[in-house]
Formats: C-alpha cells, sequence, structure tokens
C-alpha cells in the first residue's frame, strides 16, 4: 500500500479573523496543523454574492489572517471553499505566518503586512526611490539604498502607487544597515481616507470572537 504523508491536524475550537473581499470577517477554526487549518466563516451573512466570493477566491487565493488565540498572523492561501448545509467552510495553506505576534500588535496597535514595492518619498528636498518590507493601516516601513540624514519626526510628502496612497507621513524612526536607510513612516495625512487591501487586525477589533 503506498504511503502518503500527511500532517497530525488537531481538533480545536479556536476564533480568529479573515481579511476577505475588502472585510474582516470571523472564523471558528475546526483543526489546524503546522501546514495550514480548517475554519467556518461565521459572519457569511454580510456576503450578499457567495458565488461571486467562490470566484474572487479562485482569481485571488492569497488572504491575511489573524488568530488571536493562537498568536498566529499573516497570509495563507484558499484552497477549497464549500458551501454545507448554508455554512462556508475554507481550507487554508499557511504562506507567510509569524508566530507569537501578540506583543508585536500591542505595540504598533495594527496587523503589518509583508509586502515589497515601490514608492517615492520626497526628504530635504530631494527625492528618493524606497522599497516598503512591510504596510499597515498607520504607516509603512521602507528601505532606501543609500545613507540619508534624516531626524525623527519629519514631516516628508510620498507616493506609493501599489496601494494608490498619496500624501504625507512622518518619520518615527530612523536606522542604518549595510549603507541603506531603514525608515519607520506613520501617515500624517493621504488623499483618501483608507488604505484599500490591508486590514487592521487588532486585538481590540470588535470583531474578534472569543471563547
Amino acid at each position: 500500500m503506498p504511503y502518503e504523508k500527511r500532517h497530525y491536524r488537531k481538533k480545536l475550537t479556536s476564533h480568529g479573523l479573515i481579511y476577505l473581499d475588502g472585510d474582516e470577517l470571523p472564523i471558528t477554526l475546526s483543526n489546524i496543523s503546522i501546514t495550514g487549518l480548517l475554519a467556518e466563516l461565521e459572519d457569511h451573512e454580510r456576503i450578499n454574492d457567495v458565488e461571486g466570493l467562490f470566484k474572487t477566491v479562485k482569481i485571488s487565493p492569497i488572504v491575511d489572517i489573524y488568530l488571536q488565540e493562537m498568536r498566529l498572523a499573516g497570509e495563507a492561501e484558499i484552497v477549497r471553499a464549500d458551501m454545507i448545509d448554508g455554512r462556508i467552510y475554507l481550507a487554508l495553506d499557511f504562506r507567510n505566518v509569524e508566530h507569537d505576534v501578540e506583543n508585536l500588535f500591542y505595540v504598533r496597535h495594527a496587523y503589518r503586512k509583508k509586502l515589497e514595492a515601490p514608492g517615492l518619498i520626497i526628504l530635504n528636498g530631494h527625492n528618493y526611490h524606497f522599497n516598503t518590507i512591510n504596510v499597515s493601516v498607520d504607516g509603512l516601513m521602507v528601505t532606501l539604498p543609500e545613507r540619508i540624514d534624516v531626524e525623527p519626526g519629519a514631516i516628508a510628502a510620498f507616493n506609493f502607487k501599489r496601494l494608490d496612497l498619496l500624501g504625507e507621513v512622518k518619520v518615527v524612526w530612523v536606522t542604518y544597515q549595510d549603507g541603506n536607510t531603514l525608515l519607520g513612516l506613520e501617515y500624517n495625512y493621504l488623499e483618501k481616507t483608507f488604505v484599500e487591501g490591508i486590514p487592521r487586525f487588532s486585538p481590540r477589533n470588535p470583531g474578534v470572537v472569543k471563547g
């Protein structure tokens, strides 16, 4: 008989959030392994077009998840979506997940999505190209491929086309590494009032259902 390697899946009842189709929706976990999980989408009544949701999942299966009780957050891939007895079940494989994120959330107040993409910032009257390291609804962490002398508290104009963000940021912190400049930036002013495609996933989010 051929041997099929399967990872052990632990049955449990735990809760979390999934960022799906622009909304943070609560999920209940049925089981979890080192490679993924099976979960029920609790608040599927908020999804007006379930069939459309399934089509969206097929086109763009990578989603952000936050499992507060498991202290996990990051990206996962929806590998299966089923409607059973009027309930939506999602099977997800972990793609880029961090463990022990609780302390980071209390410091940062929001989930930081790992995202590498180019942008432009004006510092000391000069234009500089940057690449993002991560992005949240509150700000950005970016790297510039040269040493730039800038002080925390400085206000700078920026443009980040990947998320269609344009406005001003405040430099929160500065550090230097291997000839590069790393900046922690906080949004000071944005031309649009929200950051599309990035969830907040705060522990204080009322969407979290505690067991």
